[in-house]
């Protein structure tokens, strides 16, 4: 089977294609002929060595989330899984290929309604939404600040804050054209990247980017706010951002940072399974950038680098 496999950790250009044999699932896994493929920031952070630390090594194949058809199945698992359609989560890697394997707790089976480049543009993009506002402890009426909005978390962010109550969706975003379809799912204010020309006073802002800049943000929050990284892609904050809230003591502002490895999967399917419904209904937007081939791989990751997506790309075999 092809997949696509990170040859050394650095720019776009080291995703190539491989051949490798079909995987073999083992006790409690399934083997799943993707139709579609989720391409997250974390497979770019991944790509770029930024977390080499965690143990990845040349040769990874990228990708955590995928739907499709299963075709095998593993010992231990019910047979009539076979032909489901599913969404399945398939951990720190393996997504990019033809056939993944996933173990069937991390297996959802997939409404009809739902085609699979939407389900893999939610899957787990709208938990890590909707579970970083619980974080954050989001409540109606409160304001709210998305920064790095345009991206696949950030656009479901944006939604679940407007349809929770927010008083203020604030976004910051690189172009007056990204702020017009940021207000279009929900955005009462746009921003600048740097979010410079920003209020203070938010009782909330979730970061998907990270960098250098994130410690400016603590600035924007309002007495007891709270700010929740979901995020990196932009690297990591200085190692002294810690200094901006103690020098803010008084207003008792607070940092955390939250991962849906944190959340039992029972709960996180639950809030899959009402966010694809919602997608059904019309009452939440799935946001696909561009559908590309799997061999095409770079050039998304180039895109992303770029700074180019709105929402999320999807790759199909």
């Amino acid at each position: 089977m092809r997949t696509v496999e990170i040859r050394t950790f650095g720019s776009p250009g080291e995703l190539a294609v491989a051949e490798r044999p079909d995987p073999v699932p083992a006790r409690g896994e399934v083997v799943i002929d993707t139709e579609a493929i989720g391409v997250g920031g974390v497979d770019a952070v991944i790509r770029r060595g930024t977390v080499g630390s965690y143990g990845f090594t040349a040769g990874h194949v990228p990708g955590s989330e995928v739907a499709g058809v299963v075709s095998v199945v593993g010992a231990d698992v019910d047979r009539a899984w076979i032909g489901r359609r599913v969404w399945a989560f398939t951990g720190t890697g393996g997504g990019y290929a033809e056939r993944a394997v996933a173990p069937i707790e991390q297996v959802l089976a997939l409404p009809d309604e739902i085609a699979a480049a939407d389900a893999v543009t939610v899957g787990t993009s709208g938990t890590v939404a909707e579970f970083g506002l619980a974080r954050a402890g989001f409540a109606p009426g409160e304001k709210v600040l998305v920064r790095g909005a345009a991206g696949g978390i950030g656009v479901l962010a944006v939604q679940l804050a407007a349809r929770g109550g927010a008083g203020v969706v604030a976004v910051t975003t690189s172009s007056a054209e990204r702020g017009a379809r940021l207000r279009a799912l929900g955005a009462t204010e746009v921003l600048d990247r740097s979010g410079s020309d920003a209020e203070s006073g938010y009782d909330v802002v979730l970061d998907l980017v990270g960098g250098p800049e994130l410690p400016s943000f603590l600035s924007r929050l309002a007495p007891n706010g709270r700010m929740v990284a979901l995020g990196v892609v932009g690297g990591f904050p200085p190692p002294d951002f810690g200094a901006a809230i103690l020098a803010a003591f008084r207003r008792s502002i607070s940092f955390g940072t939250f991962s849906a490895d944190t959340v039992p999967t029972a709960d996180l399917h639950a809030v899959r399974i009402e966010q694809f419904g919602a997608v059904a209904r019309g009452e939440l937007r799935s946001v696909v950038h561009e559908v590309l081939p799997l061999d095409r791989a770079a050039l998304a990751h180039a895109k992303m680098d770029a700074g180019e997506v709105f929402g999320r790309i999807v790759l199909t075999p």
